[in-house]
């Protein structure tokens, strides 16, 4: 999804633009993670940019899209452009290291006692 949001129409109110886009967007969103996941995929990712043109554009995390569409409509912003790409996430294994684990399960027991 490539889209830019105009905030400034003639005759529409900008606080319901603004929730407007933000409903297409989490519209897109739970429309993608419906879809099929393909072989070997964990997860729908999101490849996320926002600017105020295409040409702008940065990326951003997908967590805090809908946080800058907001402060794009509180600065005044005319308008606001967002891409999102749906990407296969592989969920990774964090490492474990069992010397930690033991420690720092030592040392909750002993908080939980002094209490």
């Amino acid at each position: 999804m490539k889209k830019l949001f105009q905030l400034t129409v003639e005759g529409r109110n900008r606080e319901r633009l603004l929730d407007a886009s933000k409903h297409e967007v989490r519209k897109y969103v739970a429309r993608q993670r419906r879809a099929a996941l393909p072989e070997g995929v964990d997860y729908w990712d999101f490849a996320c940019r926002f600017g105020s043109t295409e040409a702008d554009a940065t990326e951003v995390h997908f967590a805090t899209l809908i946080g800058l569409m907001d402060a794009a409509g509180k600065t005044g912003a005319d308008a606001f452009f967002v891409s999102i790409l749906g990407t296969r996430g592989v969920r990774v294994a964090k490492p474990q290291d069992g010397i930690a684990d033991s420690r720092s399960a030592q040392s909750n027991r002993v908080l939980h006692s002094q209490l």
